[in-house]
């Protein structure tokens, strides 16, 4: 039976996804739950399992395509007829609850109901895992809840995996990373790379220059994380052909930086080639013709005149956030409060208690001290933490903080969201904003983990600046913006000294807060931040 596998709703709100990586090519055999593709969609990167077993009839999108939600994006013929098929998706092509199509949703932590077919039980973040560090995971025992297999689980096997090596049927000795297929006693992976002459990238055809990638590497398997990919994939590099010296758990692990190398190694190989093939006409021999000179003269066509340019898909994240920023500064009446703090008292609060974090395993920045104060505020100035509902022509009063940090990711920016900052400790504040921080970058974040701010902080100091506009994240009705930490001129009893000091720039919808509410609120911030001592009252 073919078996039309359609784009499944991941929820939140996503009504597209791009098609990252197929890890699968027509005539290939598939197991229920083994992973098909990468779908990047405006929230976050997630695995796309089959939800039956059978063999790949056709793929009906390419790398970089953006499908619509409940479009076919595969076609399986599927083993043993039409039962396999009944029961695990509907007649839209959705997975039910424990198919192995888990959402975005489900990847965030919701649990999977206990069926009783045999079927493995993982979110797409743990099947990541597996994948990433040779684990096969048919095999390992779950214990989450009804048997569901968690990351803990994963690298508990993997690490029983690492301590032994075992004996296959023909002699040969093999690593736990090395995952059984059904049937035949050979043991390869249980996701099948296509062909060198079927692999492309995401964003377009690979070049064919022998002499840039004279130093190449030639691996079967690589380790990245979804934002390095994203850069390969912007290079129009294979990330298996970047060389690299770093591994993690016995795989190359490629980051950002190899890739620029790689890239910086290629270009000086291609104006090599193009030095020689000028001397070649100079001396009247005829030149080579590479693919690389061809996709020069591709992209120089596409420029205007002599003025070649590139384009970039306007899509993803980078829409998001767009339409987002738009809709705020077409609804919003935004106005800026600037503000100065004297912090030498914090820095040296913070200098004193970093080395007890760092005992603690946690990077402590200012941004928990900032939190901390930034709540006094808001308790104090309630109509800070507001939202203007414009159809029921009120003004909604949140009894609740949970402050979105502004992230910057190679994907554009992002704002996980810190919940009930008031009920939490500096430490514990600094050990989440890390956490979140992290997986924003790595495009990990589930989409709940950025729902539910009542106010906004953007910290653009850490790039460098003092003042700034920051635009309110909609429907929130105030952010506030921080410089640089740096020590600047400041006046006192006449002279001028230098102390540390932290500007901070307050943007508020100004048809709910008024000008003297930004400046009073903004005056309890730094009443805070400038004797961090009263936060111990938080």
């Amino acid at each position: 039976m073919a078996f039309e596998y359609e784009l499944p709703d991941v929820g939140e709100g996503v009504a597209e996804g791009e098609i990252v990586a197929w890890h699968v090519s027509v005539g290939d055999h598939v197991d229920e739950d083994e992973v098909l593709a990468e779908i990047e969609t405006d929230k976050a990167v997630v695995d796309l399992p089959s939800p039956v077993a059978g063999t790949i009839q056709e793929l009906h999108a390419e790398e970089g395509d953006v499908v619509p939600v409940r479009s076919v994006v595969v076609t399986i013929d599927v083993d043993g007829g039409t039962d396999d098929a009944e029961g695990t998706a509907d007649a839209s092509g959705e997975p039910e609850a424990g198919s192995g199509g888990e959402t975005a949703t489900e990847a965030a932590g919701s649990e999977e109901p206990s069926v009783a077919d045999g079927r493995v039980f993982a979110p797409p973040n743990v099947r990541r895992l597996a994948r990433e560090l040779g684990v096969e995971i048919t095999a390992v025992d779950g214990s989450g809840p009804s048997g569901r297999i968690t990351e803990a689980d994963v690298r508990a096997a993997a690490e029983g995996d690492d301590e032994g090596t075992t004996e296959r049927s023909d002699g040969e000795e093999t690593t736990g990373r090395e995952r059984t297929s059904s049937g035949d006693g050979q043991r390869k992976s249980a996701v099948k790379r296509r062909s060198d002459t079927e692999r492309r990238s995401a964003t377009g055809r690979r070049t064919n220059g022998e002499s840039a990638s004279a130093d190449a590497a030639d691996r079967e398997r690589t380790l990245a994380v979804p934002a390095t990919r994203k850069v390969a994939r912007e290079h129009e590099v294979d990330i298996d052909e970047v060389p690299t010296e770093k591994e993690r758990d016995g795989e190359a692990f490629v980051e950002p930086e190899d890739i620029e190398r790689y890239v910086e190694a290629r270009e000086s190989a291609e104006v090599g080639a193009s030095v020689e093939s000028a001397e070649a006409s100079a001396e009247g021999r005829p030149a080579e013709t590479t693919a690389e000179s061809e996709v020069t003269a591709e992209s120089t066509a596409a420029g205007t005149g002599d003025r070649p340019v590139s384009t970039e898909p306007y899509r993803g994240i980078r829409r998001t956030i767009g339409t987002q920023m738009q809709t705020s500064s077409q609804t919003i009446p935004h106005a800026t409060h600037h503000d100065t703090a004297t912090v030498d008292d914090l820095v040296e609060a913070r200098a004193e208690l970093k080395p007890r974090a760092e005992d603690r395993g946690i990077s402590l920045t200012y941004m928990p001290f900032v939190l901390k104060a930034l709540v006094a505020g808001l308790k104090e100035y309630p109509i800070m933490n507001t939202e203007l509902d414009e159809e029921a022509e009120e003004i909604l009063y949140k009894e609740y903080y949970n402050v979105g940090i502004a992230v910057a990711t190679d994907a554009g920016l992002m704002v996980p969201v810190v919940e009930n900052v008031d009920q939490k400790g500096l430490l514990d504040l600094a050990s989440e904003v890390n956490e979140l921080a992290e997986k924003a970058r790595n495009r990990e974040i589930a989409p709940a983990e950025m729902r539910g701010g009542t106010f906004t902080v953007t910290n653009f100091g850490a790039i460098g600046g003092e003042y700034a506009t920051p635009i309110i994240n909609h429907p929130e009705t105030g952010i506030l913006g921080l410089g640089a930490i740096e020590q600047r001129p400041v006046a006192e009893n006449g002279e001028v000294v230098a102390r540390e000091t932290l500007p901070l720039s307050l943007s508020i919808d100004h048809r709910v807060i008024d000008g003297a509410e930004a400046a009073q609120f903004t005056n309890t911030v730094i009443e805070y931040l400038e004797n961090p001592t009263l936060l111990l009252l938080e």
